[in-house]
């Protein structure tokens, strides 16, 4: 990890000669990543119907509004790395810049954050990869079999070392997107040509309150939170990016734009296809997406948009292992999770141990699921609240960062709008969001979150009193003192 003078202050001894690969991929590939994390092709799909019906097709302003906050968080992110560019990032951002309790909640947060959304995604992969080759098999079977073979796959992937892992998600990212912007412009010509059982474009389209006024704006920000989720995922491999202080920011903020021109796009160009009942009704089967391209060209582009679903998945699930297994690295290089976790190979300069713990649980909590019926209903309660987590910690990055940036902050007009005044506006959007989300949910949903949060809780008391971490015992750090500091030695 870098900064070992950093980490050995808090009581760290790093193994020595043992470190991520530097300078390893470049700023697009960190980027792809990214998007990668937000897995565009499948979020569209878990996100299509929904987003119709919830903003009366009024989405497309919906989606736009949503990247406001999430560009300005992302700045956030980018100015916190230049301070302090290392995997843990949010972890060790919150814990030293506010509090290192809750920077421990935050980094427990992003781990479950990141291993619950892969789960959620690779539940589509059997389904997806089986209407690749014209199957509608159901078999649990299959499922499972497909699932544990792609996890191992990408889990190996994420061994060998980043620079394949980047390889592997651009190859797959080209594809994914050239078949989904390529379908979701073809949606859109269709819609125009007024085509039987189409919705017609109106200018209900582009107002907050859909057609006929009938869209609720705040149902439709709800799921635009949980769509963006994952843009994030640049930051935790900042340690093998080229520039590492400057790039991941930069890609941070890059992939959200990118992440707003493909959903805007592909939700304008896919939700007016079929009618509402046949969105719906596809959209209940997990088929929406699949179902809007039989329509737009038959079985053959059927098969395509099943393969840019499948593909999304498993490059998702690339990156929940590679994203989550850095965050436990990062915590781990401070003793706050056991220390083997914070080891890394000397031959492939990934960190092993932390890979395999997050591979096979993702691994298994997607076998268990699938295997064990009684349990299935549960899952999804935890499923639903994996927006909510990200919500969290990028509320709490957003005050880090003004927290941590306050005098400057104060010093000037341009500082005080950017960096304070924006991030907190920002913040206080996901939190009225956060709020309003969770005085919707089921008690079911509710209890979820509060045992994601007890969890956190009880491994939190073990890292203090059991790995006696002297990560709790870091003093708060801003900007001025952390410049005197350096000035010093």
């Amino acid at each position: 990890m870098q900064d070992h003078s950093a980490a050995t202050a808090a009581g760290i001894s790093p193994a020595p000669g043992a470190k991520l690969e530097p300078d390893a991929i470049g700023a697009a590939q960190d980027t792809i990543i990214g998007m990668a994390s937000s897995a565009p092709a499948a979020t569209v799909g878990l996100s299509l119907a929904a987003l119709a019906v919830a903003t009366a097709y009024g989405s497309g302003p919906i989606l736009v509004l949503t990247a406001i906050p999430m560009l300005i968080i992302a700045n956030a992110y980018r100015r916190l790395n230049l301070w302090r560019a290392n995997t843990g990032a949010s972890f060790e951002w919150v814990g030293r810049a506010i509090n290192p309790y809750l920077g421990f909640l935050t980094g427990w947060l992003m781990i479950a954050a990141y291993i619950i959304g892969t789960v959620a995604e690779v539940l589509l992969l059997g389904p997806s990869v089986l209407a690749v080759f014209g199957s509608t098999s159901t078999s649990t079977w299959a499922y499972v079999l497909i699932g544990c073979a792609v996890g191992l796959i990408m889990l190996v992937i994420a061994v060998i070392g980043i620079k394949i892992t980047a390889r592997v998600q651009v190859t797959m990212a080209l594809v994914e997107y050239l078949i989904l912007i390529g379908l979701a412009i073809a949606g859109l010509v269709w819609v125009l040509g007024h085509h039987p059982g189409s919705v017609p474009l109106t200018r209900g389209w582009l107002s907050l309150s859909g057609i006929n006024g009938k869209g609720d704006a705040v149902a439709g920000f709800l799921v635009a939170v949980f769509v963006y989720g994952g843009w994030d995922g640049t930051l935790y491999v900042n340690e093998e990016v080229k520039h590492r202080r400057v790039n991941p920011g930069r890609a941070a903020i890059l992939a959200v734009a990118l992440l707003t021109i493909i959903y805007t796009l592909s939700q304008i160009g896919f939700q007016g296809v079929l009618s509402p009942a046949k969105l719906n009704q596809a959209d209940a089967n997990g088929t929406a997406l699949v179902a809007v391209a039989q329509a737009l060209g038959g079985g053959f582009w059927a098969k395509a948009m099943a393969l840019s679903i499948a593909l999304s998945v498993i490059a998702t699930t690339g990156t929940g292992i590679v994203l989550g297994a850095r965050i436990v690295y990062g915590m781990a290089s401070y003793r706050t999770l056991p220390e083997f976790l914070g080891t890394v190979s000397r031959r492939y300069q990934t960190p092993v141990a932390s890979s395999i713990i997050v591979g096979l649980l993702i691994v298994i909590l997607s076998t268990v699921y699938y295997l064990a019926t009684s349990v299935q209903n549960a899952f999804f309660d935890v499923i639903d609240v994996t927006g909510l987590l990200f919500s969290i910690f990028y509320i709490l990055t957003a005050l880090a960062a003004i927290v941590y940036y306050r005098r400057r902050i104060v010093s000037n007009p341009w500082d005080f709008v950017s960096a304070g005044l924006l991030p907190l506006g920002a913040a206080g959007f996901l939190a009225w969001i956060f709020v309003k989300s969770l005085g919707e949910a089921p008690w079911e949903q509710r209890w979820s979150l509060i045992a994601v949060v007890i969890i956190g809780l009880v491994l939190m008391v073990y890292a203090r009193f059991g790995l006696r971490s002297a990560f709790f015992q870091l003093a708060r750090e801003s900007e001025v003192r952390s410049s005197h500091r350096r000035s010093r030695h």
